[in-house]
Order: structure tokens, then sequence, then C-alpha cells
């Protein structure tokens, strides 16, 4: 398997610079994982070995997934294609009108699913809580977190386990402390979640 770094940077989805991110965080690295998705044979090289990972541990009974659900936009392409992989079904929640994230488009999950969410990007975990929050209201039961890259803060943790394709350290710092705004240059937002103004 191609090194999933080597991988990112081929497609042109790690850029460096001064970024806003979705969490409203600031950031010297963005991963725009959608360069990466666009290639289907580098999303699923990049993805095999987290998929490997969680078949070994479903075999093992460390683990039990039903189900694999990604929260749009980001996590659409990954729960897809580990959902290939597994052979599970695929799915993703997404935000309606007033942005609050929810399962539409007559997608289901009940009492005692358990359902792995699949990433692009974890950074804080915050689309991860919102889909785990939809997910739990209907009964099912969230049971691991995968994504292609993790990129959170030293001691930022997710409630799950985490299988990540790559771990990579990146600034991650609040409006009020960022290197890069002391310096004068401004932050480019290249995500598609909208802030709040």
């Amino acid at each position: 398997m191609e090194d999933v770094i080597a991988l990112l940077r081929k497609s042109g989805a790690m850029l460096e610079g001064h970024f806003l991110l979705s969490s409203g965080r600031h950031s010297d690295r963005y991963f725009q994982c959608a360069r990466l998705f666009q290639y289907p044979g580098r999303a699923a090289a990049a993805l095999a070995g987290v998929a490997a990972r969680i078949r070994a541990d479903i075999a093992a009974k460390r683990l039990a997934v039903d189900a694999i659900a990604g929260p749009a936009m980001g996590g659409i392409i990954p729960a897809y294609e580990l959902g290939r992989q597994l052979e599970l079904p695929a799915f993703f929640t997404e935000r309606d009108d007033t942005g609050a994230m929810s399962l539409r488009r007559g997608f289901e999950a009940g009492k005692g699913m358990r359902i792995l969410i699949a990433e692009d990007v974890v950074t804080t975990g915050k689309s991860s809580g919102e889909c785990a929050a939809v997910l739990g209201g209907l009964g099912a039961e969230v049971t691991a977190l995968a994504c292609v890259v993790d990129r959170r803060a030293a001691g930022a943790l997710v409630p799950w386990p985490l299988y990540a394709a790559c771990r990579v350290d990146a600034a991650n710092w609040e409006e009020g402390s960022c290197e890069l705004c002391g310096q004068g240059i401004p932050p480019v937002k290249p995500g598609s979640r909208r802030l709040p103004v």
C-alpha cells in the first residue's frame, strides 16, 4: 500500500498556508481530502489499512459494526469506501435548512444498530459528535470512528476507538492566539461548512 501522506501530496490534498478550519480554529495546514477522493483508486488505497484493522477487530470480537455513517460533506466518500471494503451498508447525515445535522433521504438507523462513523479529517471531532448525537437519538450506538487524517491537537480525545489512515501534526490555534494572524497573514477558508458570523 502506498504511504497515505504520499497519496495526499500526490493528489494536492495537503495544503500549507494560513487556514480557517470548520471548527473556527486556525491552522498552518489544511487537508482537502476531496482532492484525494477524486481518484477512486487512491481513496481505496488510503483507506485499505483502516479497513483491514477494522476487519481484524470485528473478527476478534473487539468491535461490532452493522453500518458506516459519514457526516456530510467530508464523510460521504470515506463512509462509502469503507462500506465497500467491509461489505457493510453506508449512508450519511447532513445539515438541514437550519444547519442542524440530521438523517434524511430515507436512511434509517434504529435501536441497537452499531455504527462506525467515517470522516475525511478529524480535528476536534465536532462533526462526528453531531453525527453521533443524531444516530444516538434514533437509538443507534456509535462503536468507533475512522478517518483518513487524524490532525487532533495533543490531548484532544474522541469518545470512541479511532482508526486513522495517518496522523499528522499541524498547528491548531484559537483565533486570538494564532501566530499567523500575529504576522498579519490573512486566513483562507477552503472548507464547506458555514461558520457563525
